[in-house]
């Protein structure tokens, strides 16, 4: 294996997973959250445009797959694949490094 090839891979799904908003999706996710709504409700920030673009993403990339529910009236919901099962160890390290090194801006941290 190449080291070219390495970083290529490296680079693609850091670029994936690093993109704005899709961390905070899948971490999300893993916490249960799968309606729109709620994925929505839960992210400050997120906009419905970005929201829309990075669920589309991140299920064609094959991390989420979105479920239609025969139900009255219709629900969607988001959840893991397999392949985005796998990254929850990833994301859970991260969280616990950002925890460690990430400071909070100086309005959060005062309110803590």
């Amino acid at each position: 294996m190449s080291l070219h090839s390495v970083c290529t891979r490296f680079h693609t799904a850091l670029e994936l997973i690093g993109a704005r908003w899709s961390g905070a999706l899948l971490h999300m996710i893993f916490k249960g959250t799968h309606r729109y709504a709620e994925l929505k409700a839960a992210i400050p920030g997120v906009n419905d445009t970005m929201l829309a673009r990075r669920l589309r993403e991140l299920e064609a990339a094959g991390l989420i797959e979105r479920r239609v529910l025969d139900t009255s009236p219709v629900r969607v919901e988001y959840h893991l694949t397999e392949m985005g099962e796998e990254l929850r160890p990833v994301l859970d390290e991260l969280v616990v490094w950002a925890h460690k090194w990430i400071p909070l801006p100086e309005d959060e941290a005062e309110a803590s």
